[in-house]
């Protein structure tokens, strides 16, 4: 098979990001909108599945390690034996997991969305494969449009979810129905440990095919693996939430973003740092790549200091400057880096000569009903 490419962003000289589709959709229609929200540090080209988008329908049958063979063949036409990001969401997912698999010195990071080591039953796809061949790609328009959004998305972003569906619509019924074959036959549960790239796992809590159990296994199964669970996000991500999902693909596949995130995720507890990457807006997402790249990326990851004592300095400035909700936080970081109680009550009592003792009455408010409750996150 042939698979046809998509280029997002023309960038030959930066690192090569892959992008693959879910069943039924076309790789442009599903991630047009995420990738154009990249900060543009990669290549950013995307594949159709054969018959869906531009890629000319199936000759015969195929299996999800035949389309990752076909996805390496593009990577090589691309930047022949260089390593490469991949992102694929359900089928495109499936993909990428079977690529980390038979070609683990090509990919260099993946993420997985709304997909699973085995999605559904083997007799369910096999059942849809006979449908569609006997009434076409109609009969499973319905519940397409019933299972890729969340509840309320299609009359919030009408013309994204048209969009989507009107890709299906024009899909090769008889290559539909082979992919639903393939998924099938598609079961690398038992292979996950192999699998030693960064693997980030992104599911979408309403969704139904590919819940996020699904994605949860995959995360803990690799080797290095981390799951995100995106509230109001059903079985399309990237096109239902493209700012949170450019915004976790930048994390996961730059390094400065990379290393910052991991520095912030140790630090502030991961529940917190990827409740704060959920709720990211157009308005706020540049605001928390500055944090992520230079507060966390540049500064916190230098070798100068050790953590704890960029604690006590962090510390110091936000009960100087006032700073109460953030401070809150990073008293708990502190613990998290090291400090002892002692330690946090030494430096506020500091503070009150430098600082002034209504801050630090204030701090030492904060801090005690921070250090008494240790149920919270770090």
């Amino acid at each position: 098979m042939l698979l046809t490419a998509t280029t997002f962003t023309e960038a030959p000289d930066r690192p090569l990001l892959l992008l693959g589709p879910s069943l039924g959709t076309s790789v442009e229609a599903l991630w047009a909108a995420c990738a154009e929200r990249l900060y543009g540090r990669y290549h950013v080209v995307g594949w159709d599945l054969p018959g869906h988008g531009r890629s000319a329908p199936a000759a015969g049958p195929f299996t999800v390690a035949d389309l990752a063979r076909d996805v390496l063949t593009l990577a090589d036409r691309i930047r022949p034996g260089e390593s490469f990001g991949y992102a694929g969401d359900s089928l495109g997912g499936a993909v990428g997991l079977q690529l980390l698999l038979d070609a683990p010195e090509r990919v260099s990071a993946a993420v997985v969305l709304c997909s699973g080591a085995r999605i559904g039953a083997a007799s369910a796809w096999l059942d849809r494969a006979d449908l569609v061949r006997a009434e076409g790609v109609g009969a499973v328009i319905d519940g397409s449009r019933e299972r890729w959004f969340a509840p309320g998305f299609a009359d919030r972003e009408p013309y994204v979810a048209e969009a989507l569906i009107a890709g299906l619509r024009v899909t090769d019924a008889e290559s539909y129905a082979r992919a639903c074959e393939a998924l099938a036959g598609f079961d690398v549960r038992e292979r996950l440990a192999e699998i030693a790239a960064p693997v980030l796992a992104v599911a979408g809590r309403a969704d139904r095919p590919t819940p996020p159990e699904n994605l949860a296994a995959i995360a803990e199964g690799v080797l290095h693996g981390r799951l995100v669970v995106l509230d109001d996000v059903a079985h399309l991500a990237p096109a239902e939430s493209p700012e949170v999902v450019a915004t976790l693909l930048d994390q996961h596949f730059d390094e400065l973003r990379s290393a910052g995130i991991t520095v912030r995720r140790e630090v502030l507890g991961a529940a917190h740092v990827d409740r704060v990457t959920a709720a990211t807006t157009a308005f706020t997402r540049d605001f928390q790549d500055l944090i992520t790249r230079y507060a966390w990326g540049e500064i916190w990851t230098r070798p100068g200091l050790q953590r704890r004592e960029r604690s006590l300095i962090t510390l110091t400035a936000l009960i100087a400057l006032g700073h109460h909700e953030e401070l809150a936080m990073h008293v708990r970081a502190a613990r998290t880096n090291g400090l002892s109680d002692d330690e946090i009550k030494e430096l506020i009592l500091q503070t009150a000569i430098y600082c002034g003792v209504p801050a630090a009455n204030t701090a030492f408010r904060i801090a005690q009903r921070v250090l008494a409750d240790r149920t919270q996150e770090p």
